[in-house]
């Protein structure tokens, strides 16, 4: 039998090796695979079938067989189809991708995965979303997303990924899993499709009795200071920590944490894999050992500053409160504290010398926004514990606002200008995979950069051009 057009018992093998949710007895489907892709390692090689249905809701079908060990087998079939769509959607999709977002969740990852692998019409998905309850999606909308996913579909692997998920002991955690962080929904249509986890299995639940402790990277002796009273105080409380892993007080943050015998966690924009950045691959390995390590992008995908800006939102959206330890005018915390501000989280923020830059960010929370100072760990505690009201006047932080100080570009031009190199030219379609945008949108982008002077195109593709 085939699934999403590759051998059953590869993607059944596959699952097993990332999860204990589907059970060893099942019989993978045997040697009567008519798989397209053999031993394939990618799924944009042919229709998805799940026995012999491939229509939307199929993931809500029973057996009426009346055979109970039929039925049991066609409950793992379906569990397995769609935690193998969620895990191949998480490497086509971009996070925090809307569209991607309302397809899952309306017709189910397996169902959204075979309209795209058969390229079905804009009016059968619309007809499909409505008949779902969904009547919100412009087609122009869905065409664009369909366009900018279809080159991401023939190089996607989503088979080599869980492999190298398996490789480093990984595992793929999904919507309705019992250790999922239901504070995650928070995030709406914009919840993650699937997580990617390196840690003790069913301490991602955990994650809801944290604190979120960020930072900028290039901190000060008073900031990293700070970062460690807080994060052993926390530690001493029993309540996790929360960071992004990156230098400065994220690191120091994680190390506090641990050092303390308290319980982290590191939100990656990229593979949890491949530990980024490469400086802190022996804090990582320890956080991996002791605490998890969190991304919800699939093994093998490189950091992009895109993906550094959406993986804020999951440590905004994990946390029971937000504190920015130390902050410049235009440090990425702030976007985690604009996320924060959104789901209204309670936001803290650590005052520092009125001289110092390196505050200024965290002085402009206190000032302009619904930031409450905090210098130690009981004024933490106080944010959320008991949890109170939080009042709805004062000002909001836009996430708009809080991107604008970490770059001036547009999402699409931010993507493009991560897929560029400065010293390998690359092709429009090859810069269309790596961006996650269509090749309409890739070329009218490129031909946007070069009239500024930002990229030159040669005999082999385009390159950046330094400034």
């Amino acid at each position: 039998m085939t699934m999403f057009s590759l051998d059953e018992s590869l993607v059944f093998d596959a699952i097993r090796s990332i999860t204990h949710s589907v059970d060893d007895s099942v019989d993978g489907g045997g040697g009567d695979s008519d798989s397209a892709g053999g031993g394939g390692v990618g799924v944009g090689v042919g229709v998805g079938v799940l026995h012999g249905n491939s229509g939307y809701g199929a993931r809500d079908q029973r057996g009426d067989s009346g055979d109970g060990a039929q039925d049991q087998r066609d409950d793992r079939v379906r569990e397995t189809a769609e935690r193998f769509a969620r895990a191949t959607w998480s490497g086509i999709a971009e996070p925090g991708d809307l569209v991607a977002g309302i397809l899952v969740r309306a017709l189910g990852a397996g169902a959204a995965l075979t309209a795209l692998l058969e390229r079905h019409k804009r009016t059968r998905v619309l007809h499909a979303l409505a008949d779902a309850g969904v009547e919100d999606v412009l087609p122009n909308a869905l065409a664009m997303a369909f366009e900018r996913w279809m080159p991401r579909l023939a190089a996607n692997s989503a088979l080599g990924s869980i492999r190298l998920a398996s490789r480093c002991n990984a595992r793929l955690v999904i919507p309705g899993d019992d250790e999922w962080p239901a504070s995650l929904g928070d995030l709406g249509r914009h919840e993650p499709l699937a997580l990617w986890v390196r840690g003790k299995p069913g301490a991602v639940s955990r994650m809801t009795d944290s604190v979120a402790l960020v930072g900028a990277r290039a901190a000060t002796g008073y900031g990293e200071h700070v970062a460690m009273e807080l994060s052993a105080g926390l530690s001493d409380r029993g309540v996790g920590v929360i960071s992004g892993a990156a230098y400065g007080i994220d690191g120091m943050a994680h190390r506090a944490a641990l050092a303390s015998s308290g319980f982290t966690v590191a939100f990656l924009a990229g593979g949890v894999d491949r530990f980024y950045p490469s400086g802190h691959d022996a804090l990582l390995t320890r956080i991996a050992s002791h605490g998890l390590v969190v991304s919800e992008l699939p093994c093998g995908s490189p950091p992009t500053k895109w993906r550094f800006l959406q993986r804020n939102r999951l440590i905004a959206a994990a946390s029971k409160a937000t504190v920015v330890v130390e902050a410049g005018s235009r440090s990425g915390s702030l976007n985690t504290a604009a996320h924060a501000s959104s789901l209204g989280r309670p936001l803290g923020a650590v005052p520092g010398p009125v001289t110092s830059l390196s505050s200024a960010g965290c002085h402009r929370l206190l000032r302009e926004f619904n930031a409450e100072c905090v210098t130690n760990t009981d004024e933490v505690m106080a944010l959320f514990s008991p949890l109170t009201e939080q009042s709805e006047s004062g000002g909001t932080i836009g996430e708009n606002n809080a991107d604008e100080r970490v770059s001036h570009r547009s999402p699409d031009q931010l993507r493009l200008g991560d897929a560029l190199s400065s010293r390998s030219p690359r092709t429009t379609s090859d810069l269309a995979k790596r961006a996650g945008l269509s090749i309409a949108r890739t070329s009218s982008l490129l031909g946007s950069l070069s009239l500024a002077g930002s990229v030159v195109e040669g005999e082999r593709g385009w390159k950046k051009i330094e400034a």
